[in-house]
């Protein structure tokens, strides 16, 4: 058997592999649809807030909540100082245009 063959079907066996993991996320994502539907009913009854992924600023402890500049409030030029800022993006609310207030 050549290189290239035996290449060929290693990545062939790889793209067979790949496809049976999306296939089993899928089913196990249709599996838990009660189960997730009954604990998003839980925070809506209980009024739990997001999530907290980070302990280090508040701006990444609850990023709903943080705005635009609170990750510069040391000063407008004042850089990063923290790791998790670098890893989570702004909300999708935040990076909308919104009205000019400086007039």
């Amino acid at each position: 058997m050549r290189r290239s063959s035996r290449f060929l079907a290693l990545v062939a066996a790889e793209a067979a592999l790949l496809t049976l993991l999306f296939l089993q996320g899928a089913l196990e994502r249709r599996s838990a649809r009660p189960l997730i539907a009954g604990r998003a009913a839980l925070v809506r009854e209980l009024g739990l807030t997001d999530l907290c992924l980070f302990t280090e600023a508040r701006y990444t402890r609850h990023p709903t909540q943080a705005d635009r500049h609170s990750a510069f409030q040391d000063g407008p030029l004042s850089l990063e100082h923290f790791p998790s800022g670098s890893l989570l993006t702004p909300p999708k609310g935040l990076l909308s245009d919104h009205a000019d207030l400086d007039r």
